[in-house]
């Protein structure tokens, strides 16, 4: 089922456990990622400053919807310690409905709140 792209993916890593739990922990609790999945240890390998570099990181995956990727990254970009951080977010061309309408109800703002 197409859902026109109104729900993402996002994905970023950390350095360690406890600040990929301190990511995940504040999307959730500000209501940005209706989950957010932490996987690791993950080997990354990459370029940084003209260097190959090879990290033990953590993945962090959000679920969230389009609308709330602005206030989505910005929080990320706040929060998170490395000085230019993984954030890529990417469009869900298809998904379960009832998954979908669980993400929209987990990021709708509480009565009265």
């Amino acid at each position: 089922m197409s859902n026109d792209t109104a729900y993402l993916v996002v994905t970023t890593t950390a350095a360690d456990r406890a600040d990929a739990d301190r990511l995940a922990r504040s999307l959730v609790d500000r209501r940005l990622a209706a989950c957010v999945q932490v996987t690791g240890p993950v080997t990354s390998r990459y370029r940084w400053q003209g260097r190959v570099e090879t990290a033990e990181e953590w993945l962090i995956t959000a679920k969230t919807r389009a609308d709330r990727y602005p206030a989505l990254e910005a929080e990320l970009s706040r929060a998170h310690p490395y000085e230019v951080p993984e954030i890529l977010a990417v469009p869900v061309s298809a998904g379960l409905p009832a998954y979908l309408a669980w993400i929209d109800e987990s990021l709708a703002e509480p009565p009265g709140g």
